[in-house]
């Protein structure tokens, strides 16, 4: 059987959501350490969270309650039509189910989405759609855009029942009109830029799709940009990194972040001019 196609929950799911498991008692050193790192907060602050705001997935969230909420005949039957052995970097590697829903999930997670009252999410290049379709599950409101050129992802967000935007990101071009402001826009292994081609935006292509994209962003919304690496290794250069921190960015290596109110306008950016 496939190793992506796994119905029951993994053993290290199953350990996570064990309530009663011993957990040996801290060392002092431990417990101070995390207060000095801000930890103890921010665990107080989700833990707080999740009693306030009625978690909208039941019991725990983990990758085999989420694999198991999907449809495992039709999986399957989408499963053989396009698996092949060793997919590399081709499209038939998003089929490893088990992988892929914990890979999103974690994300879900590093943006507190878990925790987080309803929210309007768009999704720039949502593929198979299993990062909506997690939220989707939170009670999030959820809308992709991606192109439709690839039968094996069409059949996936019809499975999943994402919905989704047919468009091109290009550059110096905007976005379509939506009829809705969104609180989060993500965007993750990010090909919109032309990656990997004598094509590749700059700062003046990023330039202009940071400032159209903000106008789609919801008061205090967020946008979260995950970039690919180039042949050279970098996922960006020294010029786009200026570029992306005099726009207000916080930048993790390959990711691009804009918290609430953080988005700066181009017109005061040096480079943005």
């Amino acid at each position: 059987m496939y190793r992506g196609v796994s119905f029951s929950p993994p053993q290290a799911d199953i350990d996570r959501a064990v309530p009663l498991r011993y957990q040996p008692p801290l060392r002092l050193s431990q417990k101070l350490g995390k207060i000095l790192t801000g930890e103890a907060f921010d665990s107080a602050r989700r833990h707080t969270r999740a009693i306030v705001r009625n978690r909208r997935f039941p019991a725990r969230i983990t990758t085999g309650a989420i694999i198991k909420s999907i449809d495992a005949r039709r999986f399957e039957e989408i499963r053989r039509k396009y698996a092949v052995d060793d997919p590399g970097d081709a499209p038939p590697k998003y089929l490893d189910l088990e992988h892929w829903i914990r890979t999103n999930l974690q994300r879900v997670r590093e943006l507190g989405l878990d925790y987080a009252p309803r929210s309007r999410i768009l999704d720039l290049g949502c593929g198979a759609g299993y990062f909506l379709y997690i939220n989707k599950l939170l009670g999030h409101e959820i809308l992709g855009l991606d192109l439709d050129e690839l039968p094996m992802f069409r059949e996936l967000i019809e499975l999943l029942q994402i919905p989704r935007t047919i468009a091109r990101i290009e550059a110096f071009q905007p976005l379509p009109k939506f009829d809705r402001k969104f609180d989060i826009i993500t965007a993750y292994l990010i090909c919109f830029n032309n990656h990997k081609s004598d094509k590749l935006w700059g700062p003046a292509e990023w330039d202009y799709f940071l400032s159209d994209v903000a106008g789609h962003l919801a008061p205090n919304g967020r946008l979260w940009l995950e970039l690919n690496r180039e042949y050279d290794g970098s996922s960006y250069t020294p010029e786009l990194k200026a570029l992306f921190e005099q726009r207000g960015a916080e930048l993790q290596s390959y990711r691009v972040i804009f918290n609430p109110g953080t988005l700066v306008p181009s017109e005061a950016a040096p480079i943005g001019r």
